[in-house]
């Protein structure tokens, strides 16, 4: 272990590094190779290094990385101040103990276990967590990697958890690897793990994106396996304006005359959440123009609306068939703690069942997208907000929600990323609310039929969350084992045990 003043200038070089990737890695507008190294520098630097100093500097590393975060929360009316900040807080102090354990591990002569056991700290914690966190989560890792499709492949089968694991699996294991004291055994062991299941996940990636080319090239465009869908939304940001009002009126005229113009075949149109707001008076000078516009294109239109009924008040997803028949009610499953919303708690489809409905902050939370998965809808419709710069992040943690449970996402944004990705997570088309000046932006695409069947999420649900928890109880126990020793982790016993690891009578134990 290394003290004094190189002790002091590795850590800092370490936090440096560690900090700087983080921020590109991570955030808004992620470079996600970057995600991948953004932990190395910081695990290389535990094993060699006190506990404290570990733990210090990578708690400070991710910190320092989340700055886009903390001025996000610092903004955002959606997610209270309070809890912005303990998201942040909260997840830094738990990065700091990846480290920790790894170094334990390491440290005792596991090296191959502490390379699982790092990410399976993680990924536990951040899954317990969500069970009772009123916001849901956007996965600190998993979203960053959302346009990479052959790693994304895994949440079909484990949720974006597998891909969470995998983004810090990677480097866990390297720096396993090239731990202190690890002899030629141990890093072949370690190696070979590593190999093996960056392999399968990779591997089944690929293999899943070749079946789902397979399928698009037998459907072929605008065939009966594919549906045309549209993403419409403003560009000028405007929470629930009055339906009644002039201006909304307006709204209502423009954007019936948007749908009106839209390209031939489109079977489905999604327009923003909160895109008017109405009372039992109002709602018709909506649902009436929308509706009409809808049924002369031959195009379901699906609007998001903030409705006020007599003591109660709904964020609603309304689906306007194209056949004049009554429209579909969805009222929102998840909100912000302290929102004056009635919550829903039933799933909405077309008529033909294939087109399932969202609103937004539904999607932080596992369901009501696995639920839709299991019943076979093809294409979630989903109108969104988003605000101040997180549009691309959240929409691509819609998008990965499409790939767990198996359907096309189309995710219009009031101020974001209107989206429509397919079953595999491939970006279809999207816009951008932000970077134009035309007052309305439209993003159309031929969406597949998807996978036959629900996935594996669908079906099982976090299972693998649980498997995590598993892990790091037994990595725990493990540390309770051998002691290291004050200079490179050794033990106390001699050669041969563990992961192959030399190993000498330390003068004192260092934990």
């Amino acid at each position: 272990m290394i003290r004094g003043k190189l002790a002091a200038t590795y850590s800092l070089m370490a936090l440096a590094a560690s900090a700087g990737l983080f921020f590109l890695g991570t955030g808004f507008a992620p470079i996600p190779a970057l995600t991948w190294l953004a932990p190395l520098p910081i695990l290389w630097l535990a094993s060699r290094v006190s506990g404290r100093a570990a733990y210090s500097v990578a708690f400070l590393a991710y910190l320092l990385g989340q700055a886009g975060q903390i001025e996000f929360f610092l903004r955002t009316p959606s997610v209270p101040l309070p809890i912005g900040m303990l998201i942040v807080a909260g997840s830094s102090l738990l990065f700091g103990l990846v480290p920790l354990l790894f170094r334990a591990l390491v440290r005792r002569g596991r090296p191959t276990v502490a390379a699982f056991a790092g990410p399976a700290l993680w990924v536990a914690v951040l899954h317990l967590f969500t069970l009772v966190n009123p916001s849901g989560i956007i996965w600190p890792l998993a979203t960053n990697q959302a346009e990479v499709p052959v790693v994304v492949q895994l949440a079909s089968v484990t949720g974006a958890w597998g891909v969470e694991f995998l983004v810090l699996f990677v480097p866990c294991a390297v720096a396993a690897l090239l731990s202190p004291g690890a002899d030629a055994r141990a890093r072949l062991r370690g190696g070979l793990a590593a190999v093996l299941v960056c392999g399968l996940a990779l591997g089944f990636g690929a293999w899943r994106l070749a079946g789902a080319d397979d399928g698009a090239r037998q459907a072929g465009a605008g065939e009966d396996g594919s549906l045309r869908v549209a993403v419409l939304a403003a560009t000028r940001y405007q929470w629930a304006p009055d339906a009644a009002s002039a201006g909304g009126r307006d709204l209502v005229r423009s954007y019936a005359d948007r749908i009106a113009a839209l390209p031939g075949g489109v079977r489905t149109v999604v327009l923003p959440e909160g895109a008017f707001g109405t009372d039992e008076t109002s709602l018709p000078t909506v649902v009436g123009p929308l509706a009409e516009a809808g049924r002369a294109r031959g195009t379901d239109v699906v609007v998001g609306v903030v409705h006020q009924a007599p003591g109660l008040k709904y964020n609603y997803s309304v689906l306007l068939p194209a056949d004049g028949t009554k429209p579909v009610y969805y009222a929102k499953w998840h909100f912000a703690p302290g929102a004056p919303f009635r919550k829903g708690t039933e799933l909405a489809f077309s008529r033909d069942g294939l087109v399932g409905l969202a609103n937004c902050m539904d999607l932080n939370f596992p369901d009501p997208s696995r639920s839709y998965g299991r019943a076979g809808a093809r294409l979630l419709a989903v109108p969104a907000a988003d605000e101040y710069g997180n549009g691309w992040q959240h929409s691509r943690m819609g998008l990965l929600r499409g790939v767990e449970s198996g359907f096309s996402l189309a995710w219009s944004a009031q101020w974001g990323t209107p989206v429509i990705s397919d079953p595999w997570g491939r970006v279809l088309a999207s816009a951008d609310t932000e970077g134009t000046r035309e007052p309305f932006v439209t993003a159309v695409a031929d969406v597949p039929a998807g996978p036959a069947g629900p996935t594996v999420y669908a079906r099982f649900g976090d299972w693998f969350g649980w498997v995590c928890v598993a892990m790091t109880l037994a990595a725990l126990l493990a540390t309770r084992g051998k002691r290291p020793s004050a200079r490179t982790g050794e033990s106390r016993t001699t050669r041969g045990s563990g992961d192959g690891v030399s190993r000498a009578v330390p003068e004192r134990s260092q934990a």
